[in-house]
């Protein structure tokens, strides 16, 4: 089996090529695949946490077979943010500390991170899993909007927001927003105010998957639910 293999941005840096055809093993999945390439290049281990992939310009999930002819585009996150300020949107799972370690600097006497976990019940109902779904410019467009917002108000140092989208499991994190500051009232205020945003005015959709059925989440704000839930 043959399949076409693309890398994006900083990761062709690494490989030195943006694409190549590979053979595949029989019943070779996402995952081996990537492993593959982490052995071939070890330094696409660094960035391994932050990586998604999509199958025929279909996000993937890494346990998923592939198939002869597949496009396979591994990725890095679209984010964005100058400084050291970042926002980023990912299908790659969130360690947080990953993402605080970025913001703390020796003048910052106070770090907070809120950090969204999915869980296991919704109005009384059992939850499975989440889907999240994003208009990917226009939401990081809006996350470096609030930020700005927060920093009018407040002396902050550094800010962060990370979000998933996709599938998301039982006990993942969704979304992390960091906040440094030389004190904790402000680092406390803009972490609350951002979470308190992000719900209103950011482009992501949350899709709740139960075992009876699926149900779009209508947003706090202006963003509401899809019109084909």
């Amino acid at each position: 089996m043959k399949a076409k293999v693309l890398f994006f941005g900083p990761l062709q840096d690494v490989t030195g090529f943006s694409q190549e055809e590979i053979e595949l093993r029989d019943g070779e999945t996402l995952d081996e695949l990537w492993r593959a390439y982490q052995r071939r290049y070890p330094r696409l281990d660094k960035m391994a946490a932050s990586v998604f992939a999509a199958v025929n310009q279909q996000a993937g999930e890494w346990s998923r077979g592939l198939q002869d002819g597949d496009e396979i585009a591994f990725m890095p996150p679209v984010s964005g943010g100058g400084g050291d300020d970042f926002y980023v949107i990912t299908r790659a799972p969130i360690i947080a500390g990953d993402w605080v370690g970025r913001l703390k600097r020796p003048e910052s006497g106070a770090v907070v991170v809120f950090e969204g976990v999915v869980r296991n019940h919704s109005r009384g109902r059992q939850v499975l899993f989440l889907n999240y779904e994003a208009y990917e410019p226009m939401a990081l467009a809006k996350m470096e909007e609030i930020a700005r917002e927060a920093r009018q108000e407040l002396e902050l140092d550094g800010l962060g927001i990370v979000h998933r989208v996709g599938r998301v499991g039982l006990g993942e994190t969704s979304v992390v927003v960091v906040v440094t500051a030389a004190h904790r009232e402000a680092a406390f205020g803009a972490c609350r105010y951002v979470v308190d945003r992000l719900k209103q005015a950011v482009p992501i959709w949350k899709k709740e998957h139960f075992a009876d059925g699926a149900e779009w989440v209508e947003s706090e704000g202006q963003f509401g639910p899809r019109l084909d839930a």
